[in-house]
């Protein structure tokens, strides 16, 4: 969330997490996943809020290798649907860069009004944008960037999530602690609802709505018919955003707060294992090596997890690190 970024309270918790502090996983009976053996080869792109560029690391040596400038403050980025861009939004610049996802040249800028997050829907016809400062979601024509509709949404929208068949998108209102439905087919709102302090993470699992309660130590999951909360999961302090492995089988949510990374059962949603990732872990990014990036918000670090172990390595960044992507099919390193 760009307005917390530079709080005094949040950089405190940073320190007291020990930002350079070697990981300490607790125990379990079972690890979550084989172990691994070498570094997945590819390209990582990590989007430097604090520092208006995006990293481009090689996965093979866990080393940046430049740093593509952007104008003010990006913070997350998405593949186009056919593939042959990457989207990333420079929020105070109202402005969309479109990289190429295998060497990170700038293809061209577009003019968008404050791209905080962005989603394409799964159908790939719509691209979703909540406009964090301008308390505004909009939703375009995923084809020819044409704006289709406007709506206005105090406060602070932050984080989106489609229903499977592309009929409903779901954001989360930070400042007003509520979670907004928007029918996609009528173009209008379907519910708007409080879901917990400070929502922030959004994901469809299961016919549930999940959202990751920033100001609290819980995932809320919620009935997307309604938008009433069934059920809270405690996950740890400062729940904020969570993600689904490739196979399915485990949710990763990040306790920003709490410097913790905790794995669920995503069939009972039941913890499993947390690992300690310190300096506000943020998003994630499944390797095909079975490893988990992690953007770490207040350490201008990366941390490369094996889950089977849960030791991480360390990949040294721009200032607050937020969004990232993973090509693993781009050579390494990128010239």
């Amino acid at each position: 969330m760009r307005r917390a970024l530079f709080l005094l309270p949040m950089l405190l918790l940073a320190l007291l997490a020990g930002v350079v502090a070697a990981p300490v996983a607790a125990p379990v009976a079972a690890p979550v996943a084989a172990p691994v053996a070498a570094n997945a080869s590819g390209v990582a792109f990590i989007v430097d809020s604090g520092a208006a560029a995006i990293s481009v690391v090689d996965m093979a040596t866990l080393q940046e290798v430049r740093r593509i400038p952007a104008l003010r403050e990006p913070h997350h980025l998405v593949l186009s649907p056919d593939g042959k861009s990457l989207l990333v939004g420079d929020t105070a610049a109202n402005e969309m860069l479109f990289l190429d996802p295998t060497t990170g040249a700038i293809q061209k800028r577009m003019t968008v009004a404050d791209p905080y997050h962005l989603a394409f829907s799964p159908d790939a016809k719509l691209l979703t944008v909540a406009g964090l400062a301008r308390n505004q979601i909009d939703v375009y024509d995923a084809a020819t960037m044409k704006l289709l509709k406007r709506f206005p949404a105090k406060s602070t929208p932050s984080h989106i999530a489609y229903a499977p068949d592309s009929a409903t998108v779901f954001v989360s209102l930070q400042d007003s602690d509520r979670l907004v439905a928007i029918d996609l087919r009528k173009m209008e709102v379907q519910w708007n609802e409080p879901v917990g302090k400070t929502p922030a993470g959004v994901l469809w699992l299961n016919g549930r709505v999940l959202v990751a309660d920033m100001g609290t130590d819980y995932v809320a999951q919620v009935d997307p018919a309604n938008g009433h909360v069934v059920a809270r999961i405690t996950t740890g302090k400062g729940a904020h955003n969570l993600f689904l492995s490739p196979d399915r089988k485990i949710l990763w949510v990040n306790n920003r707060a709490g410097g913790t990374t905790a794995a669920l059962d995503s069939t009972t949603l039941k913890i499993i294992r947390t690992y300690t990732i310190p300096g506000g872990p943020d998003d994630i990014e499944f390797a095909p090596d079975g490893k988990l990036w992690i953007t770490r918000r207040w350490a201008e670090k990366v941390a490369v997890l094996d889950p089977a172990t849960g030791d991480y390595r360390t990949v040294s960044v721009g200032r607050s690190p937020h969004g990232l992507w993973l090509n693993p099919m781009a050579p390494s390193p990128v010239r």
